[in-house]
């Protein structure tokens, strides 16, 4: 762009402008990823137990049932 008004060489540039061709675009968590969302289960890393996951609480703010440690995600 010599004059400043948009035209320059043809072909010249990386050609990468907004969206250029990257990813998928499958979000925060990562599209699908093992353990994350509303199924899977929560393991206790003290003990080992295995408990089914509540929708809308985090396994880490479930306490095991058998020796009382948080729980963290399969």
């Amino acid at each position: 762009m010599p004059f400043g008004d948009g035209t320059g060489p043809a072909g010249k540039g990386p050609g990468t402008g907004r969206g250029g061709g990257r990813g998928a675009g499958r979000g925060r968590m990562g599209g699908s990823r093992p353990g994350a969302g509303p199924s899977g289960n929560c393991i206790c890393p003290a003990c080992g137990n295995v408990v089914p996951h509540q929708r809308g609480k985090p396994c880490y703010e479930v306490a095991c049932p058998k020796c009382g440690a948080n729980m963290v995600r399969e």
